[in-house]
């Protein structure tokens, strides 16, 4: 080998030395715990092996996080997002869910923490795709009702949910099963449950001790 080559394959050596502390510096700084945004502007919002950024309310030992999921299995709790980049407003929110059969849980959004109860703020997407219950996944629940379950027990089902305006739409699997608009000055559903618009953040749903629900790939994308 010439002096040439030598210097040569010494600069290619110093490049790809280079490359791979770039692409190290980049890997720590999405580094799990934190919510990161990738450049197309989703935000990760569960890291995949902790509860950090969320909390539980009542019965928090319905929780669990088992091969890279969040389990919700027990009596009834809520597990809430209360890392940085709440309160949400207009947003695409996307999760991978799977039910077991004869399983109840939800996705809220435009919700708030609480301790006890049935979520009294935002609305709640319905994940039940074989539970006594008859409003099947992706229902806005007591808004409008799925009949029929969009996806199958025991396999995973990609859930997203996009709130602009007023304008509601759920789909799984890529499929819109809502599209709902919130008509002007519309009043709170009871005094229970106010199901309006306004802002705030989401809530899993541990429905009670007979359902098993897992949930993974939590993210966000923030909308104008």
């Amino acid at each position: 080998m010439n002096t040439r080559h030598v210097r040569d394959l010494a600069h290619l050596v110093a490049a790809l030395a280079a490359l791979g502390a770039c692409t190290a510096g980049t890997l720590r700084a999405e580094k799990p715990g934190k919510s990161a945004a990738s450049g197309d502007g989703w935000i990760v919002l569960w890291d995949g092996k902790t509860f950090k950024n969320w909390k539980a309310s009542e019965n928090r030992d319905s929780w669990k996080i088992e091969n890279g999921a969040i389990v919700a299995h027990g009596p009834r709790s809520h597990l809430f997002y209360v890392g940085p980049e709440a309160p949400f407003k207009n947003f695409v929110f996307e999760a991978e869910v799977m039910t077991t059969p004869g399983s109840n849980a939800g996705i809220y959004f435009h919700t708030r923490y609480q301790d006890t109860g049935w979520p009294s703020y935002g609305y709640e997407a319905q994940v039940n795709n074989s539970h006594k219950d008859p409003k099947r996944t992706g229902s806005l629940y007591g808004v409008v009702n799925v009949l029929e379950p969009p996806a199958k027990d025991n396999e995973w089902f990609k859930m997203r949910i996009t709130v602009k305006g007023k304008r509601i739409v759920i789909e799984v699997n890529d499929k819109k099963v809502v599209d709902y608009t919130e008509p002007p000055n519309k009043k709170p559903f009871s005094k229970s449950f106010k199901r309006v618009l306004g802002e705030g953040t989401f809530a899993l749903q541990a429905h009670d001790p007979n359902s098993k629900v897992y949930f993974r790939n939590l993210r966000v994308k923030k909308l104008p």
